[in-house]
């Protein structure tokens, strides 16, 4: 049976993953999901891999890694630091080598929608002096990041939002190229946040394989079952 290491994006925390864990796990499959430390302005996408990988510590090779949304920079430099067999990009940012996510963002305006772009910095407080920002309109937050989640997932999703640091985003990301490990882009139609014209791009350059699912920025909420198929078929081999 596999495990799968599943790593959450920024301003989230490890619970985002409560409505898939028990559709692997009762598949018979192992799920660890870490806790990423994103409130530490001084922690960088290195230092979040090398979290992801600790707890991956002792896991045997059957490891799929499945990164959503912002975890695409920390999920791509898992492979560099321990067997992976598959990495799954779900609604990611899958970072460049040698450039920062705010500098590869402005080279691909392309890469998040505009929906995102126009109000996200309204929807964020201040940074403090680590750099560190919550969500402050939650209508904004409802709109891109939950848009096709029921109100009571909603609710208890923005209930257990966290701060986050942008450090990493600063950063040239530390890959010279991107890993040579199977791999799959899980893009969603009705994204909000990360593009889905440019996920399906970026897959075809590194040769990831794209699935194509309904709905927005957070199926791993929205639609579990759905995410849970592409997940069990990629640890079953197919």
């Amino acid at each position: 049976m596999a495990t799968f290491g599943l790593v959450h994006g920024a301003w989230h925390s490890a619970w985002c993953w409560e409505k898939l864990t028990p559709l692997l796990t009762r598949a018979g499959h192992h799920v660890i999901s870490p806790e990423l430390p994103s409130d530490d302005g001084s922690a960088d996408f290195d230092d979040y891999a090398d979290f992801v990988c600790a707890a991956l510590r002792e896991c045997d090779d059957d490891v799929v890694v499945v990164a959503h949304s912002l975890a695409g920079a920390t999920g791509a430099l898992v492979p560099d630091r321990r067997p992976v067999r598959h990495l799954v990009y779900l609604c990611a940012a899958v970072p460049e080598g040698g450039i920062g996510l705010f500098d590869q963002w402005q080279a691909q305006p392309d890469m998040v929608c505009p929906e995102f772009t126009e109000g996200w910095l309204q929807g964020l407080s201040e940074p403090d002096e680590q750099l560190r920002t919550v969500w402050v309109d939650f209508d904004f937050v409802r709109e891109v990041f939950y848009a096709d989640c029921d109100e009571a997932t909603v609710a208890a999703a923005i209930d257990h939002l966290r701060p986050q640091s942008g450090y990493p985003w600063t950063l040239p990301c530390s890959l010279t190229e991107h890993p040579s490990v199977s791999c799959t882009s899980v893009v969603c139609s009705e994204d909000r946040i990360v593009n889905p014209d440019w996920s399906k791009r970026i897959a075809r350059d590194i040769g990831a394989e794209v699935v194509e699912l309904p709905g927005s920025h957070s199926p791993l909420l929205s639609r579990p079952q759905a995410v849970a198929d592409v997940l069990l078929r990629i640890a079953d081999g197919g």
